[in-house]
Order: C-alpha cells, then sequence, then structure tokens
C-alpha cells in the first residue's frame, strides 16, 4: 500500500522539502478500478456508482468482499498517484430497438429491397399513412410498394389496367367489407375477371380505418355510432370536442389520432391479420 503521508520530511536532502505536491487528475469511477480512499485508507474495486441523497457515490469491495460506500470527488489514489473520481459517461444513444411497430425482427442496417411487381392497394391515404407507420419498415425490407385507391369505385379499371398475374400479384385492402355491402358486391365481379391466386381483396368491418385505431388511444372506451346524415369523420371529430369545420380540420383530426399509434398493439386485431395477410400473399415465392 502507497504511503500517504510521505517519508520522514527530516530525513534525506534538505532541497526536496519543499517539492510541489502532485496534482490530482480526473478518473472515471469504471467498474473494476482499484482505489484508495485516503482518510480510511479503505482499498477496492469500484462496484458502482448510483446517485444517493442528490449526489453521486460509489460503492468500493475490497479483496475479503467488504463493500463500502464514498462520495465521489477528490480524496482516492490510484497507483500512488491523487485522483478525482468521477461519474463515467453513459452513452446518450438509445438502443435500438430489436422489433419493428409491427412486432416483426428488425433488420438492422438491411438495404430497401427493389421493389416486386406485387403490390398492395389500399383505399385512401389514411390507410396507406397506417400501414406505412406500422408495417412500413417490413415493406422495405420485402420490396413491396403500397399504392392508393382512392374509393373502392375505381377496384375494377384498376386491376384492369395493373393485369396481375402469377408474377405480379395484387393484395387490397377494403374499408367495411362485410356481407351484402356494395364493397363485397365490387370485390366480388373483380375476383370473377382475373386468374385464380392472382388478386386478394380482404377488408375490415369498420365504416373507416380511424376506427381501427384502438379507441382508448384518443381516450374514448368506444368508437361512437354517428347518424348516417352526418359525414362519419366529421362526426368523430365533433364527438371528440375536436375541430371539424373543414377538410383541413379533417385532416389535422387524422394527424392526432395518427400520432397515437405506436405500434400493431394499439390497432384492433380486425385489421392487423387483414394487412398481415395481405403482406404474405404478395411475398409468397412464385416459383
Amino acid at each position: 500500500m502507497h504511503d500517504r503521508y510521505g517519508s520522514d520530511v527530516l530525513g534525506g536532502d534538505p532541497a526536496t522539502h519543499h517539492r510541489r505536491r502532485p496534482v490530482a487528475r480526473p478518473v472515471a469511477a469504471q467498474r473494476g478500478t482499484v482505489v484508495e480512499e485516503v482518510t480510511t485508507g479503505w482499498v477496492g474495486a469500484v462496484v458502482r456508482v448510483e446517485k444517493s441523497g442528490g449526489m453521486h457515490v460509489v460503492e468500493l469491495e475490497d479483496s475479503l468482499g467488504r463493500t463500502r460506500t464514498f462520495p465521489l470527488g477528490p480524496g482516492f489514489w490510484i497507483d500512488g498517484e491523487p485522483v478525482i473520481l468521477e461519474a463515467p459517461v453513459m452513452s446518450r444513444a438509445p438502443a435500438a430497438p430489436t422489433r419493428t411497430a409491427s412486432g416483426s425482427v428488425a433488420v438492422r442496417g438491411a438495404q430497401a429491397r427493389v421493389a416486386r411487381g406485387s403490390r398492395l392497394l389500399v383505399e385512401g391515404r389514411h390507410d396507406a399513412e397506417l400501414v406505412e407507420k406500422v408495417w412500413g419498415d417490413d415493406l422495405r425490407v420485402e420490396g413491396v410498394v403500397v399504392e392508393l385507391l382512392d374509393g373502392v369505385d375505381n377496384l375494377e379499371a384498376y386491376v384492369r389496367d395493373f393485369a396481375p398475374d402469377r408474377t405480379r400479384r395484387l393484395g387490397v385492402l377494403v374499408d367495411h367489407l362485410v356481407a351484402g355491402s356494395k364493397e363485397q358486391r365490387v370485390a366480388d365481379t373483380v375476383l370473377r375477371l382475373v386468374p385464380p391466386g392472382t388478386v386478394r381483396i380482404v377488408g375490415h368491418p369498420y365504416v373507416d380505418v380511424w376506427e381501427a385505431v384502438k379507441p382508448a388511444r384518443v381516450g374514448l372506451e368506444a368508437w361512437p355510432r354517428i347518424d348516417r346524415s352526418v359525414e362519419w369523420k366529421v362526426g368523430i371529430l365533433r364527438h371528440l370536442g375536436w375541430a371539424h369545420a373543414d377538410q383541413a380540420d379533417v385532416a389535422h383530426g387524422w394527424k392526432r389520432i395518427l400520432g397515437t399509434v405506436r405500434s400493431w398493439t394499439d390497432l384492433e386485431p380486425a385489421l392487423i391479420g387483414r394487412v398481415e395477410e395481405l403482406i404474405d400473399f404478395v411475398t409468397e415465392p412464385t416459383g
């Protein structure tokens, strides 16, 4: 152990009596660093640094496994030299997520794949933005492009123009696809026009994709029923107490709803399953 009191001041060369005292240097208290606390003589390895009572303290463990805690700062020696122990600098960079927003294993450093011939088709911009937010990472890895239909009435014309085949499949997500609906009749007509296995049309039971977001995300127990005489989105915004005078208000309201979606866990299963089904359909091997 270093003699912290020095040698006999009456011995040796008198010229050395007034040597300048060594200057303490700052050292990060990294785990495993062996230090001596000057006032007590306690020698031990750094076990941890933590904040206690508003100040940083260091815990030292000696060779017998005993521990003591001291305030960080001056008053320590390392290898016979005075040091000022400081808290280690922690990296501020957040750990990269291991899962995508859809729950898939994240592929780090992967380049977006060249777009496939197959496509996903959704009814409107809001549907596309929701799919992008939750499944965007997956779709880029798979090389799947999402295109807008702008209303189910345009589906037949789009499909005829797309001309799907076994190597260029088309997956279609339709709002309010329920038995007996106009949407179901359009879907049935389209499927009779194309070769089997080249187009898959699925849908969710909601009036609009807004309803596929769990109502708790916007402070509701359930999405309200809106009178048929009122445009559905306007009625929802009015119920929420949000601005609803014009299309700009509707767009802003959707941005607020979309902003509450963090991952697939904020969506209803009836939408999650359908999107996953379509992704599987357009990415399955064609051989």
